[in-house]
């Protein structure tokens, strides 16, 4: 970890700036999720306040910032609630991806053999999918048992990124167990558990970094699809950017833009920001694109006795 920080600290140029930028966005949106029963003045299904029920389609106002959509929901209360189903969606998803795949890629790419092959066949399969479809079936599948709810979705989404953190790290483990220091530790009796633990996993790991924070923005686009589809979160539920994207667009074609602006535009900010941190990730930790700053070199003077000692 300290290596890490290290490296993004000694990063400079476009890279740093895409990085920080990206950061700070998507700790503003951390801060929503996180802050969500504070920030927001209502409920993300409330419809009244004292038994009196909110305008339908209402104008920004000061009881309700963004106005209100055509269900009476406030619309900047769900842009904040929906923030906080978005960071749980897309952690759990990502949590669930890592674990499975980082250490299936890495016994797998380790041991090989006729096991190697068939993971590698199905994880293939898998991924020659497109996202969005396997997400709709998957989906569809879990509805049954678990419901329209954050962990159905967060499945739903799990079973798309596997494959991507299976087939980085397998390939990174197949080249880095023919390396010296792997035969070095084969040689004097380590076991394989405790190479695969010791000597590898903190080599194949290190673009995993990179992959999270892309999927993350991948996995936040693929959750707005499902609400829009209505296959995602169910309204009642939680609050979720696609589906109120989707009620909005009625709406919009009749000249009523507000209830489709706001979570639309918290979809697009988000997964940019997303996106900017894991390309600057990637051009910090990548050897081959990074720029490190210059630091100065002083030399110590030389005194009249040093430079004696030195004739």
């Amino acid at each position: 970890m300290r290596s890490l920080l290290s490296r993004l600290w000694d990063t400079k140029g476009l890279a740093r700036w895409i990085l920080l930028v990206g950061l700070v966005i998507t700790v503003a949106f951390i801060v929503l999720a996180v802050f969500a029963p504070w920030i927001a003045p209502y409920g993300f299904d409330q419809t009244k306040v004292d038994g009196v029920k909110f305008p339908k389609v209402g104008h920004a106002s000061g009881d309700h910032l963004l106005g209100t959509n055509d269900q009476f929901f406030d619309i900047w209360s769900r842009v904040v609630w929906g923030a906080r189903t978005a960071l749980e969606v897309v952690v759990l998803s990502v949590v669930f991806s890592g674990v499975i795949g980082v250490p299936l890629g890495l016994v797998t790419g380790y041991v090989g053999g006729w096991w190697d092959r068939v993971v590698v066949f199905v994880m293939d399969a898998i991924y020659s999918f497109p996202s969005l479809l396997l997400a709709i079936i998957f989906s569809f599948l879990l509805r049954g048992p678990l419901g329209g709810g954050i962990v159905a979705a967060a499945l739903s989404l799990t079973c798309v990124y596997i494959p991507q953190y299976f087939r980085v790290v397998r390939n990174t483990t197949v080249t880095a167990r023919e390396a010296t220091y792997v035969e070095a530790a084969r040689a004097l009796g380590a076991k394989p558990a405790t190479i695969m633990r010791k000597y590898l996993f903190g080599n194949v790991v290190q673009s995993v970094p990179v992959i999270t924070t892309l999927n993350a923005a991948d996995a936040l686009g693929t959750l707005a699809a499902l609400g829009f589809l209505g296959l995602g979160i169910q309204p009642t539920e939680a609050s979720e950017w696609g589906y109120d994207l989707s009620r909005a667009l009625d709406d919009a074609q009749a000249g009523i833009w507000w209830p489709a602006v706001w979570p639309g535009l918290a979809i697009v900010v988000l997964i940019t920001a997303l996106t900017l941190v894991g390309e600057g990730l990637n051009e910090s930790l990548n050897p081959a694109l990074r720029r490190r700053r210059l630091r100065s070199v002083v030399f110590p003077r030389r005194t009249p006795a040093t430079a004696k000692e030195a004739s």
